[in-house]
Parts: C-alpha cells; sequence; structure tokens
C-alpha cells in the first residue's frame, strides 16, 4: 500500500518540504535562505501539497531532519513537523540531516554541511550506509579515510582535495531513505533502499542533533565558571 509522506529539512541553508511515495517524490519546494526557515516552510510545505495535488488530510507520515544544524533552524523544522503530526494523528520520524545526503551516495563519501564558527558538521558513508560520524570539527581536523568523494555543501566541500557530488543538501527522497537506514542497521546493514519501512511501528521522540553545547547559558552555569 503507498504511504504518502510529507519531508521536512530545515538544518542547512536549503529549506525543504516535498512530498513522497514508495521512493517517489512527487513534489519538492526548497528555499535557499538561512534566514528564513520560520518565514519558508509552511508555505514550503503547502506548494509541495498542492504541487503534489494531494490534500493535508491524505498523509500517512512525517520525516524531519534532525539536525546536526544552528539551533534555530532545527527548532522550526522539528516543531512544525511535530504539529503537523499531532494535528494529524501521523506519526513523525526524525532522522539526520547528513543521513539524508549520505544515502544517496555510493561508495566511500565524506559528506559535509556548515556549523558556522569555522568548522563543518561531518560523517562518513559507504554505499549509503553511515560508518562515522556525525561530529563538528575545522575541516582541517577531519579525516576523510577511504572517501572518494565529498557531498553536501559545496562551498565546504570545496576544502578537501576530493572530487565533489551530489546531493548538496537534505532531499525529500533522502530524508525518507534515512528511515530506511536505520532499519536496515537494525536488520544487519542492509542498503537502504533495499528495506521496507514499517510505518506503523512507533517513532522515537525527535532529538535534535547539536553536537556543540548552546552559546547561551543559565544563571546557575554562569555562577559555576
Amino acid at each position: 500500500m503507498s504511504r504518502l509522506v510529507l519531508t521536512i529539512d530545515t538544518a542547512t541553508p536549503a529549506v525543504t518540504a516535498g512530498i513522497v511515495a514508495d521512493d517517489q517524490v512527487l513534489a519538492e519546494q526548497v528555499t535557499i535562505d538561512a534566514r528564513a526557515h520560520a518565514e519558508r516552510i509552511t508555505p514550503n510545505v503547502l506548494a509541495a501539497l498542492a504541487s503534489a495535488e494531494v490534500a493535508m488530510a491524505d498523509l500517512d507520515a512525517v520525516v524531519v531532519g534532525c539536525g546536526p544544524g544552528p539551533f534555530t533552524g532545527l527548532r522550526v523544522g522539528m516543531a512544525t513537523a511535530a504539529a503537523y503530526g499531532h494535528a494529524l494523528e501521523i506519526p513523525v520520524y526524525g532522522v539526520c540531516s547528513l543521513d539524508a545526503i549520505g544515502v544517496l551516495t555510493d561508495g566511500d563519501t565524506l559528506v559535509v554541511t556548515d556549523a558556522r564558527r569555522r568548522e563543518i558538521y561531518w560523517a562518513r558513508y559507504h554505499d549509503g550506509m553511515r560508518v562515522d560520524g556525525p561530529a563538528v570539527n575545522a575541516a582541517a581536523d577531519v579525516d576523510p579515510g577511504p572517501a572518494r568523494a565529498v557531498a553536501g555543501s559545496p562551498d565546504h566541500a570545496a576544502l578537501f582535495d576530493l572530487p565533489r557530488c551530489d546531493p548538496v543538501s537534505p532531499t525529500p527522497r533522502g530524508l525518507v531513505r534515512a528511515v530506511t537506514m536505520r532499519a536496515g542497521t537494525a536488520r544487519g546493514g542492509a542498503a537502504p533502499s533495499a528495506v521496507a519501512i514499517d510505518w506503523s511501528q512507533a517513532p522515537a521522540p525527535l532529538v535534535p542533533l547539536y553536537l556543540r553545547r548552546p552559546d547561551a547559558k543559565t544563571l546557575a552555569e554562569r555562577a559555576s565558571q
């Protein structure tokens, strides 16, 4: 039975919403603006629904990227996904946003995105399965290991002496396949595209991947320093 899945990711400057059914992307709406996550995510969701010619009530599940990414961007996407799930009484699955890129790559690949502060978020993949990371470091401190290509943010991929490949940001198909990556790991490392998702299984709670402590501190934390 075909499942209609709403996908959302705001972990990078790409504010992404899409509709996926059985690994087929029915619609995708992307705005590149690191400062417009809150303003663009709902219009992008509505535009994707309209383009796919489906109603909100037709959705069976939501998949959202949980980072790593900046605090504000992640909270916007995750809160939006949780709100749709609650209102529609459908499950919401959180995935690593780097997985939504890496799951669509072949061979040994390094995936990088902008972590600001002259750092990058990164993870390494082999045939679409994550084998190292996610982590946050200065680019000079990241060992590409056996990677033969680098995907993700073009500006940060250019910091490595490796051929660049797609995708450059999380995609609707990648977000859904990232759910299968988790299932594949549980089943002994099966390839993500080869694992059927059990959408009836209760998803784990949404947990943001910040990978670094927030800049803001409580009064107690400041007093203890």
